[in-house]
């Protein structure tokens, strides 16, 4: 079996993502800083956004699954009166409307109305396929197929600010929600069109508003030495620090070890919980079953 090249590390880096190049490019880079054998990512953002994208090296991939399902926040700057074919300034002028009458009544009350659990349709500019291909590939070629309507909830969709026809927001929603198309629809609600020109992460999961590593802050950890660069890492648990905790002893942990369901009397009856070996060290995640056992899931 070939052997990954790299070093094994193991740990989250919570990056603050510049904009202006994408997701994967990010990650590449900073493998390639870490000179890590393996990393991955917790959701893309557009190559406009900035702000909380998180690296997983090594064993934390193996539940970076549970942080894209987690819900995320976002601050954006939109104007009214313009929309384009990608729904943010990196896409062509489709149509330009008169937007000087839009107040900030108006926008309240239209973001109430895409507040709550909504549909949305996703775009076609974005990474979700059809027939094999991305749809932004078909995008670029002119082509537009039908896409199924997705359930999201929108938390808050609140309006700090406008000015002119620029408005920023600040929205809190959960997984699969497309900001993007979330400010288109909010202008055709309001009749005369919208986009992103400008979008930043700032929470996800557990993490919020956290400090956050940009990439020459990186760049010059690691012109200094890499152990300092390694520093900038955190641990896999404490992306779960909320959820219950169960210390297991040895003979069960052999069971878990071999991925074998256990019991453990008055444990939660529900969801996922944190599993800590009889030295309290983290092992990995554990899921309750129906019947009320822990089985060992995403294993770190």
């Amino acid at each position: 079996m070939r052997r990954r090249k790299g070093r094994d590390l193991n740990g989250l880096l919570l990056l603050d993502k510049p904009a202006g190049i994408t997701s994967n490019r990010v990650l590449q880079n900073v493998k390639k800083l870490f000179n890590a054998a393996k990393a991955g990512h917790t959701g893309s953002l557009d190559p406009l956004a900035t702000g909380l994208l998180i690296i997983c090296f090594g064993k934390a991939t193996k539940i970076s699954q549970y942080l894209l399902n987690a819900d995320k926040q976002y601050e954006v700057t939109l104007k009214l009166g313009v929309v384009t074919n990608t729904g943010d300034t990196d896409g062509a002028i489709v149509k330009e409307s008169d937007a000087s009458l839009v107040s900030d009544d108006d926008i309240r009350q239209c973001a109430m109305a895409l507040t709550g659990e909504i549909k949305q349709i996703p775009p076609m500019y974005s990474a979700l396929k059809h027939q094999g291909a991305r749809l932004y590939a078909l995008a670029r070629k002119g082509i537009e197929v039908e896409r199924q309507s997705r359930t999201v909830n929108i938390y808050k969709f609140d309006l700090i600010q406008k000015y002119e026809n620029f408005v920023d927001i600040k929205v809190h929603c959960s997984k699969g929600t497309y900001v993007r198309k979330l400010v288109e629809d909010l202008g055709n609600l309001l009749g005369c069109g919208a986009h992103v020109v400008k979008l930043r992460r700032t929470c996800l999961g557990p993490f919020f508003h956290p400090n956050m590593y940009t990439i020459s802050e990186l760049e010059d950890c690691a012109a200094q030495n890499k152990s300092k660069l390694d520093q900038a890492l955190i641990s896999i648990e404490i992306a779960f620090h909320n959820w219950p905790a169960l210390s297991i002893e040895d003979d069960l942990m052999h069971d878990i070890r071999n991925g074998h369901p256990i019991w453990i009397p008055r444990s939660p009856t529900k969801g996922v919980v944190r599993i800590y070996d009889a030295n309290d060290q983290f092992y990995g995640l554990g899921k309750i079953l129906e019947d009320g056992r822990i089985a060992p899931k995403c294993l770190s």
